[in-house]
């Protein structure tokens, strides 16, 4: 690796314990201060292009090959957009509440995996801990900590059974169709989640409470780790409520004042508008009125917590109180409570869920509908990560002709490459070696957004990290592998 206008360059590349693959690059001078941090997307998505010509009623089961982590977020709002194409301006009862309870479970075990098996070792080991210690086998091999590997893997595979019973399949499923859904939950299906939803109910809170605790016990360090002021985005009901599948969008500023609400999915390209910058693969979004310097914004729990006025569950919404108070009601702009987030939203999964499978309307059968047929469409909702678009053109053959996706971690970009910043500035900035650990604090904030940097399901085989570290002359002074 060369220098670069005199500065030596250092390389993580992946970084671990998210899903997909990426890089960070920081650039040095000869006293190591830190001149530039960017995280890099090195994977190719072209998705965008290879299923037009398509017919589209595959989109719903082709775009959910985006994510092996969070198909079902793909494949809802692509069926959401295809209700639209088909007319279905309001799906049956049985259909939009069997959507639900799908897209709750994916929810679900998406925040637990999260926490429990790529954040939580950070967090109960330490920043610093030997890289053979930050990972989910040390965390079930510690008595301390073994029961809390337990709850992450039971929590997973409850939220993938209610996948598997509403889609067909844990994984790329096809339950969602356009116009509505392919089958609806039996008594039988429903009594074997109605047996374990209270111990779900119980876990959730029990993480949550384990989550608070490690933000106020390490609050000082917490509040300024890669935080800044941002906007925020979300979808939200009419009445302001927080809504994972369905509603209008809403965009704060940092300190909670209204950008836009109640913007309707067909006309979210009037508010927001994509650049693109040639050391990355992931597009750049903003809100069109403020311009791409300053219109960038946050998605995901964080900024849901923000954006909406309360929660439709009980426990959430009196979490979301505790969690607002923390900012004295302004919006929370700290990166690290992503995490503290997005258990709340975990906590408000299992109560939807519940609510749910205690629903007749889930063994109903009348699963489709349509009506007038279009040739654009628009779909949208809070995928685990965020918001995410799904925009389609189709021709009077049924093929499709234009797609547009701003995935969740697209709309991040830009918080994410801040956070790398300022961490990078505040811990590496004038350090003389530049350790493991060190470099774990990069990780670390990129991992608070939960990111899905591409595609989880196209790399295969090992990735090795490989740090490089070069002096001003280009000569390599370190190197370290794992």
């Amino acid at each position: 690796m060369t220098t670069t206008n005199g500065l030596k360059r250092v390389v993580i590349e992946p970084v671990t314990r998210v899903e997909g693959h990426g890089k960070v690059s920081l650039l040095l001078d000869a006293d190591n201060h830190v001149k530039q941090a960017r995280l890099h997307i090195v994977e190719f998505r072209g998705f965008e292009r290879f299923i037009q010509g398509r017919p589209y009623w595959e989109v719903p089961v082709l775009v959910q090959r985006l994510c092996g982590i969070c198909p079902v977020s793909h494949h809802l709002a692509a069926a959401k957009a295809m209700d639209v194409l088909v007319g279905a301006d309001k799906l049956t009862v049985t259909a939009e509440k069997m959507r639900r309870l799908m897209h709750y479970g994916q929810t679900f075990q998406s925040h637990a995996l999260h926490f429990f098996h790529l954040a939580s070792p950070d967090l109960l080991f330490g920043f610093d801990a030997d890289v053979s210690k930050r990972n989910v086998i040390a965390l079930a091999t510690t008595p301390e900590y073994a029961e809390l590997a337990v709850m992450g893997v039971m929590m997973r595979k409850f939220g993938q059974e209610i996948i598997k019973a509403t889609a067909g399949k844990k994984i790329h499923g096809t339950g969602a169709i356009p116009g509505g859904i392919n089958k609806n939950l039996s008594i039988e299906e429903r009594d074997v989640f109605l047996k374990d939803i209270d111990q779900m109910l119980e876990w959730s809170v029990a993480a949550l409470a384990l989550c608070k605790k490690y933000t106020m016990d390490n609050f000082e360090m917490v509040k300024d780790f890669g935080s800044f002021p941002s906007n925020h985005l979300s979808i939200v009901r009419e009445d302001g409520c927080m809504d994972l599948y369905d509603g209008n969008l809403r965009a704060i500023d940092s300190e909670g004042n209204i950008i836009f609400d109640q913007v309707k999915p067909a006309d979210y390209h009037k508010m927001i508008k994509e650049e693109v910058k040639s050391w990355s693969y992931m597009k750049f979004p903003f809100i069109t009125s403020l311009g791409p310097e300053k219109g960038w914004y946050r998605v995901g729990p964080l900024a849901r917590l923000n954006t909406c006025d309360f929660i439709d569950s009980e426990l959430a919404e009196k979490e979301r109180q505790e969690f607002k108070a923390l900012t004295n009601g302004k919006p929370n702009n700290i990166t690290m409570a992503y995490h503290w987030a997005r258990l709340i939203e975990l906590l408000h999964s299992a109560e939807k869920m519940k609510e749910l499978l205690n629903d007749p309307d889930l063994q109903g059968n009348d699963l489709v509908t349509s009506g007038e047929r279009r040739d654009e469409c628009v779909g949208i909702l809070e995928a685990p990560r965020g918001t995410l678009f799904h925009h389609y053109k189709v021709n009077a053959d049924d093929q499709v002709t234009m797609a547009n996706l701003i995935v969740s971690t697209t709309s991040n970009n830009v918080p994410m490459n801040l956070a790398v910043e300022k961490v990078a500035a505040k811990y590496i900035d004038g350090v003389a070696e530049i350790s493991e650990g060190l470099l774990n604090h990069l990780e670390v904030a990129i991992r608070a957004y939960d990111p899905c940097l591409s595609c989880a399901t196209h790399a295969i085989g090992k990735m090795p990290l490989i740090v490089e570290m070069f002096d001003v002359d280009g000569n390599m002074v370190d190197r370290k592998v794992k």
